[in-house]
Parts: C-alpha cells; sequence; structure tokens
C-alpha cells in the first residue's frame, strides 16, 4: 500500500468508473468520499442514476483482470454468488454475419451478471476499504474554487431529503466521474475557462432488454451468445446466463432499426437475427418482465487533453470524457484502465497535472479505443463520417480477420484478445496472423 496523503479526495459519480477511482485514491488519500444522488448501501436492483442499468453490461477480459488486481478473489465470489463464469470463446457462443467463431481455449475469463450485481460486488468491495465514505443521496451542486479560479479546492452538495441545507466538502483532488451527462463542461465555462471540444458519431443506436428464467439447461453448458450486426444486417443481440438463473437478452439495432417493445415484436425481432440460437432460447424460456427500451444516439469524446488550460486538483474520467458505443462493451474497462493511469500519477509523488493525465488517458486508453470503434461503426452505410482510403483498408482487413476467426483457432484466440482490451489492434497485422488470415480468408 502507497503511503497516504492526509488530504481528502473527493469522486463524484457512484457507478464503476468512480468506484475504480474510488479504490485507486484510497492508497493515496486519508479519507475518500463517494458522492452520488441514488441510494447506494444495499442496493440490488438498477439504480435511477443508471437509466442503462436493466440491460446487458460486461467487463472484458482486461476490465475483469484489473478487478482482480485491484479486489484480490471478486472473481471467484461473483461466481459463488451465481455470475456465469467461462473462457471468452471456448464458453461463449460468436456469431459474425451469421458465422460461427471458432470454439477454442482463449485462457480468458468471462463473467456473466447483471450491472447491479456487478455494480454492488465492487462497491462492497470499496466500502470494505475502510477509507472511503459515501456520501448516498447528495445532489452536487458545483465545484469550489481558489479565489482565482486557478484550484479546485471541493465541491458543493445538498442533501436530497431537503432538510439539510447545502455542505462544502473540502478537497484536494475532485474526479469527475459522473457519466456522459457530466455537467464539468458548463461549470468550466462558468469559471471562465473554454469549452471543452466534443466529436460525436451519430449512429442512432437502440436497444431492448427482457429478462427470462432458464426452465432447463438451454446453453448446452455456455454463459452466453453474442449475435454481431453486420452492415448487410444492422441488428444484434447479446443473451447472458446471470445470476439467480435468469437470463438477460438484449437485442439492438443501428440507425433507427430498432427491437419493438412489445412482447410479440420483441421476440419477431430476434427471429431476424443472422443465427437463430438467441430467438430458440426466448422462445423456451419463461419471460420474468416485459421488454424495456433505451436510446444511444451517438458516441461522445469530451476532448479534455487538448484544453489550454485546466483547474488544478480536478480530474475526470470514464463515460464523463468518453461515451462509446454499448454494443462493444468496452465503456467500464476504459474507465478501469483510466484508473490505472491515475495510481500512476499519483505515485509520482505531488500532485497530479490535470493536462498531463488527459493527454496519457488518450494516448494510452481512448484514441486506440475511439478509433477503433469509429471504423467499425463506419461500416454501416448510413453512418455520417469520413471514410479515407486508411479507414476502407482497415475495415475490409477486419473483415478478413472475422472470416478467418471462424477458421482458424490461432486467429479467433488473437482476434478475441484485441476485442477484450488485452492485446493492441496491431498484433492482428503481425506477418503470421496476416498469413494465417488471408490464407483462411481465401478458402471460400
Amino acid at each position: 500500500m502507497e503511503s497516504r496523503s492526509d488530504a481528502r479526495a473527493v469522486v463524484l459519480g457512484g457507478g464503476m468508473a468512480g468506484l475504480f477511482a474510488a479504490r485507486v485514491l484510497a492508497e493515496f488519500h486519508r479519507e475518500v468520499v463517494l458522492v452520488d444522488r441514488d441510494e447506494l448501501t444495499g442496493a440490488h436492483e438498477a439504480r435511477r442514476g443508471v437509466p442503462q442499468g436493466r440491460h446487458s453490461h460486461a467487463l472484458q477480459a482486461r476490465g475483469l483482470l484489473i478487478a482482480e488486481e485491484m479486489f484480490p478473489g471478486i472473481i471467484q465470489a461473483m461466481a459463488t454468488d451465481g455470475a456465469g463464469i467461462g473462457d471468452v470463446t471456448a464458453d461463449v457462443r460468436w456469431y459474425v454475419g451469421g458465422r460461427p467463431i471458432r470454439r477454442v481455449e482463449s485462457g480468458l475469463t468471462a463473467v456473466t451478471a447483471s450491472r447491479p450485481f456487478l455494480e454492488r460486488h465492487v462497491r462492497e468491495r470499496v466500502r470494505g476499504l475502510g477509507t472511503v465514505r459515501f456520501a448516498e443521496r447528495h445532489n452536487v451542486l458545483g465545484l469550489r474554487t481558489s479565489p482565482d479560479r486557478t484550484r479546485v479546492t471541493g465541491v458543493r452538495v445538498v442533501p436530497r431529503d431537503g432538510e439539510a441545507t447545502e455542505e462544502v466538502l473540502d478537497a484536494d483532488l475532485v474526479v469527475d466521474a459522473t457519466g456522459r451527462g457530466s455537467r464539468l463542461p458548463g461549470w468550466l465555462e462558468e469559471l471562465g475557462y473554454p469549452r471543452v471540444a466534443e466529436q460525436r458519431l451519430d449512429i442512432g443506436l437502440g436497444y431492448v432488454t427482457r429478462h427470462y428464467r432458464d426452465r432447463a439447461d438451454l446453453f448446452g453448458g455456455d454463459i452466453a451468445i453474442n449475435d454481431v450486426a453486420s452492415p448487410d444486417l444492422p441488428r444484434g443481440a447479446a443473451l447472458s446466463r446471470t445470476e439467480g438463473g435468469q437470463i438477460v437478452v438484449t437485442g439492438y439495432g443501428i440507425l433507427g432499426d430498432h427491437p419493438p417493445t412489445d412482447p410479440e415484436g420483441f421476440h419477431a425481432f430476434l427471429r431476424t437475427l443472422s443465427n437463430p440460437d438467441v430467438h430458440q432460447v426466448v422462445t423456451r424460456s419463461e419471460p420474468l418482465d416485459d421488454p424495456v427500451s433505451y436510446r444511444f444516439p451517438s458516441s461522445l469524446r469530451r476532448d479534455y487533453a487538448g484544453m489550454s488550460r485546466f483547474p488544478e486538483g480536478l480530474l475526470v474520467l470514464g463515460d464523463a470524457v468518453s461515451s462509446f458505443n454499448p454494443v462493444y462493451a468496452q465503456g467500464m474497462t476504459v474507465a478501469a484502465l483510466s484508473a490505472l493511469v491515475l495510481r500512476r500519477h499519483l505515485r509520482g509523488g505531488g500532485r497530479v497535472r490535470p493536462l498531463r493525465f488527459f493527454r496519457d488517458v488518450s494516448e494510452e486508453v481512448t484514441n486506440a479505443t475511439w478509433d477503433a470503434m469509429t471504423v467499425s461503426d463506419l461500416r454501416f452505410p448510413g453512418v455520417a463520417g469520413d471514410r479515407s482510403l486508411r479507414t476502407r483498408l482497415r475495415q475490409f482487413y477486419t473483415g478478413r480477420v472475422q472470416v478467418a476467426a471462424t477458421r482458424d483457432d490461432v486467429v479467433a484466440r488473437a482476434y478475441m484478445r484485441v476485442l477484450g482490451l488485452i492485446d493492441p489492434a496491431d498484433t492482428l497485422r503481425r506477418p503470421g496472423i496476416v498469413a494465417r488470415v488471408l490464407g483462411r480468408a481465401l478458402l471460400g
């Protein structure tokens, strides 16, 4: 454990990004206060502050490794509590263009669980640190700064019960992890800072989720089925075995081709997917609720790294910086990776320099993820964006990789390691992999 500062850190937002940040900050600060508008203690259901909480979520393989390092034994604890656990390829059915990716041992762990379940396990570990205090059911009113507004010295909060007055939480460091709806851009402008530049990619994504009870072992021992949307069929679905013997099924569509929210329409939508497995499981399972929808019009990135000025004592991470297409299930893992960058900066001693931190997060984490996501989403003809020659070449090669992954064990493993954010995308362009990709892709 690192030596602690005598100062306090405050984290805004009790979701996964805020929890990972609090875990790291607890290594260096006497006290960490995590502020959230919801009631966190004992929360087992989807929270109001996480509107997509009822839908499918996943920590990628890299995110699970980070969680296990931060909270030793958490993967087995979740499995013991009922989560599905298995190998990313051997125990998960992946379909790309209707073709199954090779079922080989990847050596990477997959855990299938609901978002509230996953968040609860991480939250209980954070609470158990002893130095983290939860300020639940509190609204954040704004930042407190030095007279010259060059440094953030705390936050102004008020309990949501309406009976208490405003309180100031003094802090040596404030971390905004409030998600896509972060109010920080407006707060910074009020303090005289320039508006942070934003980049959007409009994808018109909509998805619908319904929960079921597995009446028998319909998976054949598998823990999940992922049917990936393609330009030929911009529809897909994710089906996972979760805690309590439940199945969560999320169907999605790009560019307005969204699943209906009535039960009959939802099942009809699933029947049109590239592979019948998801529909067959749903048809033979017991529905537990009505379908619920969620809309995600665009991926969003805020370029804090490109700002010319930024107040000291303030950082931002998670979806408050980059909100990715949720189909790729990379948001929570990106937040975990960003927390590792925060840890490294804190280990440097002294104060964390915000602009330097943002640049490192961009260069080491978000640039590659945003780039890969953009290239993938631009495969769909209706998504507006620059399709440069480099982008088209990458799309062509990625398509060949996907075909080869349905025929070649080595390529399947390499592809899954990239999707799981274990390895960079460049590993798929190594000579040995390229030879296998081209050879397998040309077989038929």
